[in-house]
């Protein structure tokens, strides 16, 4: 079951939420280090992973499920987020340079659509990162924060998945090697569990994280793609309108 927005929301208000933003986003920025003129595209709920990027990058927009709620990104300026079908994307075919997916692949009940929709807009040279909780990690085993959520994924389940989806992991990281806990002292040294679990932890943390490139064949042979649909609270930018 996906959580609701506000979960969200407080979790990534919280201490614990904010530690793990950083954490996590230096690992994705570290991925990605360059992205001029990029059109970045969020799934799920990534808006606290795209901040970093929306300087540098030609357009950033986030696209949100109709059945998490969507809620409007950054909190001040102009809104970034659209609410939308997860299985009919409302961005044109080979229109997106890169996704970021958190928060979407793991409680998604349309994954496949989902996988295929990404496939369908990313341009042939398009990149897909993948966030997702560990099986074997602490953070799937505890459900009051957004990670604790869904169907945590093994790296060879997950690599399975995106092969079949016809993408291809080149590049693996992990994070959040520390326990998901609120306890003052162990969110504050959350720096510190990272470095620790990097050397004697490498196969435990809760994070997996998959930098994919797109194969450039037909992800369903003979199958005829789902249509855009327009979003519901916003235009995306200029150069990511939806489809006609």
């Amino acid at each position: 079951m996906r959580p609701d927005i506000a979960h969200f929301r407080a979790f990534y208000d919280s201490r614990l939420g904010t530690i793990a933003r950083v954490l996590v986003r230096r690992r994705l920025r570290a991925l990605w280090p360059r992205v001029h003129r990029m059109d970045i595209l969020g799934l799920g709920y990534a808006t606290p992973y795209l901040g970093p990027f929306v300087d540098e990058a030609a357009r950033v927009v986030a696209a949100m499920p109709a059945e998490q709620g969507a809620v409007a990104w950054p909190r001040s300026g102009r809104n970034r987020v659209v609410l939308g079908d997860e299985t009919g994307l409302p961005f044109e075919d080979g229109s997106i340079d890169r996704v970021v997916l958190v928060h979407g692949l793991e409680t998604s009940d349309a994954w496949r659509g989902l996988l295929r929709q990404i496939w369908r807009v990313l341009k042939p040279d398009g990149r897909l990162l993948v966030v997702v909780p560990n099986r074997s990690g602490m953070w799937s085993a505890f459900g009051d924060q957004p990670f604790g959520h869904g169907h945590p994924y093994s790296r060879g389940q997950l690599e399975r998945l995106l092969k079949d989806a016809l993408f291809l992991p080149e590049i693996w990281d992990s994070a959040l090697y520390g326990p998901p806990s609120k306890t003052r002292w162990i969110v504050r040294n959350g720096r510190i569990w990272e470095r620790i679990g990097r050397i004697f932890w490498r196969h435990m943390p809760g994070l997996w994280i998959a930098d994919c490139s797109k194969s450039m064949y037909s992800p369903s042979a003979g199958a005829t793609p789902t249509p855009a649909r327009r979003p519901a609270l916003a235009p995306a930018p200029a150069r990511m309108k939806p489809a006609s």
